[in-house]
C-alpha cells in the first residue's frame, strides 16, 4: 500500500487503479507505484485513477481482485469510473473452505456491563417494547408509547418506551416465505435479550395473529409479557389507554434491573454499512473487520450482513468457509439472489446507488470487496436466514437485502444487541432497541456531520492514525456502548421508524 500522505493510494501490487486522496485536476502529475502520472481529468476524491494503459475488453484490478472490465480502451492517469467500466459476473470455480486463520485473543477475558436474561443471553439496553403484530395496530402502538414516554421520568434505568411498527401482517399467508419471515422477525424482537417489558398489539382480525408470534419459538422467561387486540379492547382510545396501564405496572420491575459484569463473549455484534464510498474498503471497513476479528477471537459472535454486496467477493467469504455446507448455503442465497434480483427486471449492478457512484464506486463488485472487508479475517462459522436467531460464537453470514433499514431489522431480529454502521457518503441512521454505532470513512463528510457520526476513520486515509489504532477504538467504542454510553443515534431518539421487517412474497 503507498503512503497514506500521497495523493494517490495503491492498495495492492499490480492493482491497474490507485484512489485519490484528495480533489486531483487535470494535468497535475502525482506519483504512481513505477513513476510520475499526469492526470487526463479531474478526479475527485475517492475516485480511482489508471494506474496503467489498459485495453478495452479487459479486466481491471483494485484490492488485488478484479472489479469490471473496461468498456473502452483507458490510458495511465485516466479517471476510472462507470463512463469506461463495466460489470462482469464471473461466478466459476471457488476454493471452498480451504484457509482457517488463527485470530487475535487480546480481548479474552474483557468485560462489559450489561443484563444478564434468564435464557443466558445478556442485553446491552432496557427497553420496554410496543410491537405491533399488524400495520392496522401501527397507529395505536405509536400512540401508547408516546403517552408512556410521560411515566420514565422516575425510572432512570429504563432507556425507553418504543413502538415497532411495520407496513405488513395480513393479507399475507402465515405459512409462506413471506409470512414466515415477518413471523421470525417479530419473534426475534419479541425475545431480544435489550426488551424487559413486551406489549403485543393486534387488531385481532389480522393474518398474523399476536398468539403466533409467542408461538414461534421460546422468549425469556423473564420477559414481561402483555398481549391485546384493538377489536377485543374497545377500539382505539381503550386500546391506548389499556397500554398505558400495563406499561404503568411493568415500569418498576424494569427499573429494578441492574447492570453487572458479564464477558463480552456474550455480545453479539452487527456488521453493516451504508452509504458507502470510494473510502469505505479502505478505512472503515477494514477497521471494522479488525475490532470484529478480535471479539470473536474472545468468544464473541459478529454478523456480516447484505448478501447482494457479497457478489464478487464471495470467493473471499468461500475459502474461509469451516466447512463445506457452510459454503454451499453461502452458494445457494447467491444464486437466489441473482434468480429474485432478475426476475425483477434487474441486475445486481443496480447496486452501486447513484450515491455510492458519486462517492467513486463503480460496480458491485468494487463495492462488496471493501463491504466484506467488515467481516475481517474470522472463518465463516454459518449462514443463515433474516431474522433468523445466530448461533453462539464465531462469523455469521445473515441473508438481508443491502437496504440498510430492513437489514438491520434483520441484524436485530437475529439477535445482535451492539452494531456498527460504517458510511461514508453520510447515512443517518439509527435502530432500537440495539444500539448503532457510526463511523465515518473520510475526515471532510465527519467534519461536516459530526453530530451524526461516532467516530471518524477517515483518519487511516489522512496518514494520522494507523488501521489497527482506529479498528483497537472501534473494539473499545462496542464495549463502551455496550455498558452503556450512549451513541449519537441515540441521542437524537433514533430507530423507531427504522424497524422494517423484510417484505417477501404474495399479499393477497
Amino acid at each position: 500500500m503507498t503512503p497514506a500522505h500521497s495523493a494517490l493510494l495503491v492498495l495492492e501490487p499490480g492493482d491497474d487503479v490507485g484512489v485519490a486522496l484528495r480533489d486531483l485536476r487535470a494535468g497535475e502529475a502525482v506519483d504512481g507505484p513505477t513513476g510520475t502520472i499526469v492526470l487526463g481529468g479531474n478526479v475527485p476524491a475517492g475516485h480511482k485513477v489508471a494506474l496503467r494503459d489498459v485495453p478495452q475488453g479487459a479486466r481491471v484490478r483494485k484490492y488485488g481482485q478484479a472489479i469490471g472490465v473496461t468498456t473502452a480502451q483507458i490510458v495511465a492517469g485516466a479517471h476510472v469510473h462507470s463512463h469506461n467500466l463495466g460489470y462482469v459476473d464471473d461466478g466459476g470455480d471457488y476454493e471452498i473452505a480451504t484457509v482457517h486463520t488463527e485470530l487475535p485473543t487480546v480481548g479474552a477475558g474483557r468485560t462489559f456491563l450489561g443484563y444478564r436474561r434468564l435464557d443466558g443471553r445478556v442485553g446491552t439496553r432496557n427497553y420496554i417494547g410496543v410491537l405491533a403484530s399488524v400495520n392496522c395496530s401501527a397507529s395505536t402502538a405509536k400512540m401508547s408509547a408516546t403517552q408512556a414516554q410521560n411515566l420514565l421520568a422516575d425510572f432512570p434505568n429504563v432507556d425507553g418506551v418504543v413502538a415497532l411498527t411495520h407496513g405488513s401482517g395480513c393479507g399475507l399467508i402465515p405459512t409462506s416465505v413471506g409470512g414466515s419471515t415477518l413471523q421470525r422477525t417479530l419473534h426475534g424482537y419479541a425475545a431480544h435479550p435489550n426488551l424487559s417489558g413486551l406489549l403485543l398489539l393486534g387488531l385481532g382480525c389480522e393474518m398474523v395473529q399476536v398468539g403466533s408470534i409467542l408461538d414461534t419459538a421460546p422468549i425469556p422467561s423473564d420477559t414481561l409479557v402483555e398481549t391485546l387486540t384493538i377489536q377485543d379492547t374497545g377500539g382505539i382510545r381503550a386500546t391506548v389507554a389499556a397500554c398505558v396501564a400495563a406499561i404503568r405496572e411493568m415500569l418498576p420491575k424494569v427499573n429494578a434491573r441492574e447492570r453487572t459484569p458479564a464477558p463480552i463473549s456474550e455480545l453479539v455484534l452487527g456488521l453493516n454499512c451504508g452509504g458507502s464510498d470510494g473510502y469505505s474498503g479502505i478505512t472503515a471497513n477494514p477497521a471494522l473487520g479488525y475490532a470484529s476479528d478480535l471479539l470473536v477471537g474472545a468468544g464473541g459472535t459478529s454478523v456480516l450482513a447484505e448478501v447482494p454486496e457479497v457478489i464478487g467477493a464471495e470467493s473471499l467469504l468461500l475459502r474461509r468457509a469451516v466447512s463445506p455446507e457452510v459454503a454451499r448455503k453461502l452458494l445457494d442465497r447467491l444464486s437466489w439472489w441473482r434468480e429474485y434480483v432478475s426476475a425483477g427486471g434487474g441486475s445486481l449492478d443496480n447496486n452501486p446507488s447513484p450515491g455510492n457512484k458519486a462517492g467513486g464506486l463503480t460496480t458491485i463488485l468494487e463495492k462488496s470487496l471493501g463491504a466484506v472487508a467488515k467481516a475481517g479475517m474470522a472463518d465463516l462459522s454459518e449462514v443463515v436466514q433474516y431474522a433468523e436467531t445466530v448461533p453462539h460464537s464465531g462469523l455469521v453470514l445473515m441473508d438481508t437485502p443491502g437496504y440498510d433499514p430492513v437489514s438491520l431489522t434483520g441484524l436485530i431480529g437475529g439477535g445482535a444487541t451492539v452494531i456498527v454502521f460504517t458510511t461514508g457518503r453520510g447515512s443517518v441512521i439509527g435502530a432500537r432497541p440495539t444500539p448503532v454505532i457510526k463511523v465515518a470513512t473520510n475526515t471532510a463528510m465527519y467534519d461536516r456531520m459530526r453530530e451524526d457520526m461516532d467516530l471518524n476513520a477517515g483518519r487511516i486515509a489522512d496518514g494520522t492514525e494507523s488501521l489497527k489504532q482506529v479498528g483497537s477504538e472501534i473494539f473499545e467504542e462496542i464495549i463502551a456502548v455496550a455498558s452503556g454510553r450512549t451513541t449519537v443515534s441515540e441521542d437524537l431518539n433514533l430507530g423507531q421508524e427504522e424497524f422494517v421487517p423484510w417484505q417477501l412474497g404474495a399479499v393477497t
